[in-house]
């Protein structure tokens, strides 16, 4: 867990990272996602709209941590969503979440 954390901070500080839900759905539309993570304790409304998007224009999606850990991995506030903008960050992120779900 603390290693997809870490990775999230160094794409955030590689300005590859787009947060919270008019940023994360603005990359997604356009084409820049390569990963959507949701926080697990985003509402329904929001779990649902990117389910929905992320199948729609097929991006990979997790729910991953809370919104406080996810901000505070990005040294921001708390964020329900964040879109990974760069395919490499993305596919190794994805990997360590793959991981971690096959261990639950």
């Amino acid at each position: 867990m603390k290693k997809i954390y870490s990775m999230l901070g160094m794409a955030m500080k590689a300005g590859k990272v787009a947060s919270g839900e008019f940023s994360t759905e603005k990359s997604v539309k356009s084409g820049h996602a390569y990963l959507v993570i949701v926080s697990e304790d985003a509402s329904n409304n929001t779990k649902k709209m990117f389910t929905n998007m992320c199948k729609f224009y097929e991006v990979p999606r997790y729910l991953f941590g809370t919104k406080e850990e996810l901000g505070y991995a990005i040294g921001k506030e708390m964020r329900s969503s964040l879109a990974i903008t760069d395919e490499n960050f993305a596919r190794s992120i994805e990997k360590s979440l793959e991981q971690l779900e096959s261990c639950d």
